[in-house]
């Protein structure tokens, strides 16, 4: 059995270099019809492939899928055999380093499709793939090819809008989970995981392999590698520390029911219900005061020490700035009406 397939509707710039890669139906761990069909219609000979199909292909891969129970890919494959775009068939034999753009793209959709969770899939070397292009409203274009496109709009009388230049596009010009609110769409990135029940306010940011498990309100930064836990709350401007800004192989995690303060950040994995005080970062290397519950002195540890563990409140004193832990009495509960997304 394979790893993952996709029918890809994709751009390319004038050189045939494709910029980017739409997957409407990703397929983890495709049956061997699909397969078998793939190999025959397209001389699909195994391993880990793009093949960039022409519409006779296509049209004969669509006719042979009808007589498999893959009707919706059948469908899919003919819209795509009737339209004038790059069309990439991409199959993973196995979750292996990728060697192509659409095998990265399909990679990222897997997560964003919640098909596959971050950390649960490799993405080694995928910068190298991902052409850093500039995203506007007639879709992705080659940074040498933008003047003259920019050029044509004007002499059609409009503007053409550049929304970002950047290697990964919005999520939700890709997908779009059930049950999720985005107040800022251009600040999840494809290939984000974002659980049912999600709230991502105006300055959160969730970044690609990185997510919430569910219910949670997001108005700080999740940064690659980081998962969140059910029924968290990351505050205004609070942040996790990922695995491409500092935090190297520490997977940084946040529990269930914990809380982030405005302005807070962590470089170590948090348990469930814990808090951390607005204001406060934490790193693996933090001295921290452990105080028993009459607040006195027990030891005096590293964060990294603290890892992980549950119902712990992380404050700093006022009066010696010495940053503090103690038990953590009260869980966080998310209001359910504020946090709604039916």
């Amino acid at each position: 059995m394979s790893f993952a397939f996709g029918i890809g509707i994709g751009s390319q710039n004038h050189q045939g270099e494709w910029l980017e890669v739409f997957y409407q139906q990703p397929i983890l761990m495709p049956d061997r019809d699909l397969l078998e069909v793939v190999a025959h219609t397209l001389d699909y000979q195994g391993g880990n492939q793009a093949i960039e199909a022409t519409a006779a292909q296509l049209k004969a891969f669509a006719e042979a899928l009808r007589s498999t129970s893959h009707t919706a890919q059948a469908l899919l494959a003919q819209k795509a055999a009737d339209s004038d775009r790059s069309v990439a068939i991409t199959v993973l034999e196995t979750d292996d380093t990728a060697s192509s753009t659409p095998e990265v793209y399909l990679k990222l959709h897997l997560l964003s499709h919640r098909l596959v969770k971050p950390n649960g899939i490799n993405l080694d070397g995928i910068f190298s793939l991902l052409p850093n292009v500039a995203w506007t409203e007639d879709g992705a274009i080659d940074l040498r090819e933008l003047p003259e496109r920019q050029l044509q709009a004007r002499l059609k009388g409009r503007t053409l809008e550049v929304k970002s230049v950047d290697k990964f596009p919005p999520m939700v010009d890709y997908v779009v989970p059930s049950g999720v609110r985005i107040a800022d769409t251009a600040r999840v990135r494809l290939g984000a995981y974002l659980g049912e029940g999600t709230t991502v306010m105006h300055e959160g940011f969730i970044n690609f392999n990185a997510g919430t498990e569910g219910a949670s309100m997001i108005e700080g930064r999740v940064s690659a590698g980081v998962m969140i836990g059910k029924g968290s709350d990351l505050g205004g401007s609070s942040s996790t520390m990922g695995t491409l800004s500092g935090g190297g192989n520490i997977v940084i995690s946040v529990g269930e029911n914990c809380l982030l303060g405005a302005n807070a950040g962590i470089g170590i994995p948090l348990g469930d219900r814990c808090t951390v005080e607005a204001g406060l970062y934490i790193t693996a290397g933090t001295k921290v005061t452990l105080l028993d519950d009459a607040d006195e002195i027990v030891e005096v540890i590293k964060a990294r020490d603290l890892a992980g563990k549950p119902d712990l409140l992380f404050r700093r004193n006022s009066q010696t700035g010495a940053v503090e832990c103690k038990t953590n009495a009260s869980a966080i509960e998310l209001n359910d009406v504020l946090h709604a997304n039916n």
